[in-house]
C-alpha cells in the first residue's frame, strides 16, 4: 500500500491539516509528523544543535497515526521518513497552508521548506496552500481531483509540486491551471517602521507590508488572482 506522510507549518491542530488527512486516506497509509505549534516562515531550515522530541498524538481522523514534532516542518519530515515510518514515504504533503505560497513567498514558507525536504530525498512532494482559512469550500471539492493528478505527475530532482486554492467560495472559482511558473512579485511589499529605541543605542522594528496583486500573466501569483487554483513546479530558491 502506497505510504503518505503529511505535515504542515500551521501546527497539529490546523484544520487544513486535518482536510489533507482526510482526503488522502483514499490514496494510501497516512502518517502525520506535524509541528506542536506554529513555525510559518521558517524555510527549510533544520534543527541540527538541539534535539527533536516526537510524541504520539490522538489524531481525531480515524486510522492515521499521528505525532508531534518539537523542531520544524523539514525536521517533521526528516524525522517521519526516516526513524518513524518503517520504509521511505512513497509521497509527502506539506499543508494545507493558510495563506499562499505563490511567488518569491516560497523562499520563506515552512510548508514549502517541508515539501522541499521530500523531494530532496526523492519522494515525490508537494506543497498545498489557501487563502481562506475559514472556507475550505474549494479545497474540499477538488482534492481528490489533485491528489488524483500528484501521483502522476514526475518532477525533477528537487523540484516540488506546488498548489495554491484561490480565497474565494466554490461559485466563483474559476478552475485549475497548470503548468504555472513562479512569479517573481510578491503579495505584500514590505518595509520597516521604528516603534521604540532601545537603551543600548538600537532600535525596535516590526515589519509592514502593502498588499499588491501586481502579478505577471501565466504565473501562480496571476492565476490565484484571478481565482484559478494554481498547479506548478517550484525549485528551492533559498
Amino acid at each position: 500500500m502506497r505510504r503518505i506522510l503529511i505535515t504542515n507549518d500551521d501546527g497539529i491542530e490546523a484544520p487544513g491539516l486535518l482536510l489533507l488527512a482526510g482526503a488522502a486516506k483514499e490514496f494510501g497509509e497516512v502518517w502525520v509528523v506535524a509541528p506542536d505549534g506554529q513555525r510559518s516562515g521558517v524555510s527549510h531550515s533544520i534543527s541540527l544543535h538541539d534535539t527533536v522530541d516526537l510524541v504520539p498524538h490522538a489524531f481525531p481522523v480515524q486510522g492515521v497515526q499521528a505525532y508531534t514534532c518539537s523542531g520544524t516542518p523539514a525536521d517533521c519530515v526528516r524525522t517521519g521518513s526516516l526513524y518513524v515510518l518503517p520504509d521511505k514515504p512513497d509521497l509527502v504533503l506539506a499543508g494545507i497552508n493558510e495563506g499562499y505560497n505563490v511567488a518569491t513567498d516560497l523562499q520563506y514558507s515552512g510548508t514549502a521548506g517541508a515539501a522541499f525536504e521530500g523531494a530532496f530525498q526523492g519522494i515525490l512532494s508537494a506543497a498545498i496552500s489557501e487563502q481562506a482559512a475559514s472556507c475550505h469550500e474549494i479545497a474540499k471539492h477538488y482534492l481528490p481531483e489533485l491528489l488524483a493528478e500528484l501521483l502522476t505527475m514526475h518532477p525533477a530532482y528537487g523540484q516540488i509540486v506546488n498548489i495554491n486554492i484561490p480565497g474565494c467560495p466554490l461559485s466563483e472559482c474559476r478552475g485549475i491551471l497548470r503548468d504555472r511558473a513562479v512569479s517573481r512579485g510578491m503579495f505584500y511589499r514590505d518595509s520597516y517602521r521604528a516603534v521604540s529605541a532601545l537603551a543600548d543605542g538600537g532600535v525596535r522594528l516590526t515589519v509592514e507590508g502593502a498588499y499588491n496583486e501586481d502579478a505577471e500573466p501565466g504565473t501562480d501569483f496571476r492565476a490565484v488572482v484571478d481565482r484559478y487554483i494554481s498547479i506548478g513546479f517550484a525549485t528551492n530558491i533559498s
